[in-house]
């Protein structure tokens, strides 16, 4: 299988167009970075730029210890908690 790596400097661009995307992955509770990319149908070695990127400002927030494969889930901060509906974030 192979597959053209993209530029990181273009993946890391897309970043705030893909915080929406990954915040509705994640509304049903938290996910690893493979079940991220999975869901919003991108690969996981430009997920990894985006959920870092949003980790790094606030928006998510990993689980305090890995999995039995040594990943580590992610969420929303605030997930669980009384927070503004989705429609309502100022990332569109």
């Amino acid at each position: 299988m192979t597959q053209t790596l993209r530029d990181p400097r273009e993946v890391i661009r897309e970043e705030p167009l893909m915080h929406r995307p990954i915040f509705e992955a994640l509304a049903s509770g938290p996910a690893t970075i493979v079940e991220i990319a999975e869901r919003i149908g991108h690969p996981v070695h430009e997920t990894v730029y985006w959920v870092m990127g949003m980790r790094r400002y606030g928006h998510l927030i990993e689980s305090a210890e890995a999995d039995d494969d040594g990943f580590f889930s992610y969420k929303i901060v605030g997930q669980g908690e009384a927070e503004a509906p989705l429609e309502e974030c100022e990332y569109e």
